[in-house]
C-alpha cells in the first residue's frame, strides 16, 4: 500500500453519512475555552466556556433534538410541530430536512430576526405567535398554539410534537453527553457548574451527572432578573407559582440561583468579544456575568455552558451598542 492510499485509508472515519452524525458526543465533544485575565481578572478561579455554538446546527439544542426525535414514532404523512424560541426550532427543523419529515415552528413575535430567518431558510413553516420569550403558562403563546395542533381532532393525527418543556429526553441528552463531556474534558477537577434555565434540561442533565460523581460540585443556574427580558429562551423562576415551574428542571439540584439583567448580560457578551474574540449569545453573557461575579469571593475551577454563538443576535447587539 503506497502512502497516498494509507493518507486516504488515516482520514475516511472523517467523512459522515448524515448531517445528525455531526452533533457531539463524548467521544467527539464540543471544545472548552479558558478565560484569560483580560475578561476573568479573578487568580486562583479558573473558568471553562464550553463552546455549545460549535454544534453543526449552532447551538446545545441540537443534542436535545436529536435525542427527542429518536424518541418519536413518527407515522408517515406526520408532521412535526414545536413552540420553541428559536434555537430547538432551528435544530429539529435540520434533522426533519435530513430525514425527509415535514416541520411548523411556533415561536414568539419578538424571537431574534436572525432566527426566524434561519427557520425559513430551512424550509419550516414558522408560525409567530404574541408570546413573551419563554412564557410563563404553558396553555397560551407558542406552547398553547402547538397544544391545539395535537391535541384537535380536525387535525385527526397529524400533528406530532416533541415537547422539549416536558420531554425528559431533554435531560437525558445532557445526562448521556454533555455531562460526561464536561466531566472527561476537566478530568473530574471541576468546583462549580453554571448555565442558564429554560426549559430546565441543560442544567438539569448534566446537574445530576457530575453530581453523581461528586456531590461536593455546586450546580448554579442563571435566570433573568425580571419577568419581561430580552435573553431569548431563558425563564425567571423566582417567584414562579408552583404549578407554572419548568416541569423538567430538578430543583434540588441547584446550590445557587443568581439573577442577570439584560445590560449585564449583553455586557458581558460584548466583553467577551472584544477581549476573547470569542463571540456568543447574550444567554452565554448572563452566565459569563454570573460566574465572574461569583468568583470575586470563590476560589476553584468553574465550567460555564455557552448555548450558542452570536450569529443570531446581531442586531439585538447592534440595537444595544446603538443606546
Amino acid at each position: 500500500m503506497n502512502a497516498r492510499v494509507e493518507e486516504i485509508y488515516q482520514y475516511d472515519e472523517q467523512v459522515f453519512d448524515s448531517v445528525a452524525d455531526l452533533i457531539p458526543s463524548p467521544e467527539n465533544p464540543t471544545p472548552m475555552l479558558r478565560l484569560g485575565k483580560r475578561f476573568n481578572p479573578h487568580s486562583g478561579y479558573d473558568v471553562l466556556l464550553k463552546l455549545e455554538g460549535m454544534n453543526p446546527f449552532g447551538s446545545i439544542k441540537d443534542r436535545t433534538a436529536q435525542y427527542m426525535l429518536q424518541g418519536l414514532n413518527l407515522k408517515e404523512g406526520q408532521t412535526l410541530v414545536e413552540p420553541s424560541a428559536g434555537n430547538t426550532g432551528i435544530a429539529l427543523a435540520a434533522l426533519a430536512n435530513a430525514q425527509n419529515t415535514p416541520i411548523e415552528i411556533a415561536l414568539p413575535e419578538g424571537a431574534p430576526e436572525e432566527k426566524k430567518a434561519m427557520l425559513r431558510f430551512l424550509g419550516a413553516e414558522v408560525i409567530e405567535v404574541e408570546d413573551e420569550a419563554c412564557p410563563i403558562f404553558p396553555s397560551e403563546g407558542a406552547r398553547g398554539v402547538v397544544k391545539s395542533m395535537v391535541e384537535s381532532p380536525a387535525y385527526e393525527g397529524k400533528y406530532v410534537s416533541p415537547n422539549q418543556y416536558e420531554s425528559e429526553l431533554n435531560v437525558a441528552a445532557h445526562y448521556h453527553t454533555t455531562g460526561p463531556e464536561i466531566w472527561r474534558q476537566t478530568g473530574g477537577n471541576i468546583d462549580y457548574f453554571f448555565a442558564s434555565i429554560g426549559t430546565g434540561g441543560t442544567i438539569s442533565g448534566v446537574g445530576r451527572y457530575l453530581k453523581e460523581r461528586n456531590p461536593s460540585i455546586k450546580i448554579i443556574g442563571v435566570e433573568p432578573a425580571e419577568r419581561h427580558h430580552h435573553l431569548s429562551g431563558l425563564k425567571r423562576i423566582t417567584g414562579l407559582p408552583d404549578e407554572y415551574f419548568p416541569t423538567i428542571l430538578d430543583r434540588d439540584l441547584l446550590d445557587d440561583l443568581i439573577s442577570v439583567s439584560d445590560e449585564d448580560a449583553f455586557k458581558a457578551g460584548i466583553k467577551l468579544a472584544r477581549t476573547e474574540g470569542a463571540m456568543v449569545g447574550p444567554t452565554t453573557g448572563a452566565v459569563l456575568h454570573a460566574a465572574i461575579e461569583a468568583g470575586a469571593k470563590n476560589k476553584g475551577r468553574a465550567v460555564l455552558i455557552s448555548a450558542d454563538n452570536a450569529a443570531k443576535y446581531i442586531s439585538a447587539y447592534a440595537e444595544f451598542l446603538d443606546d
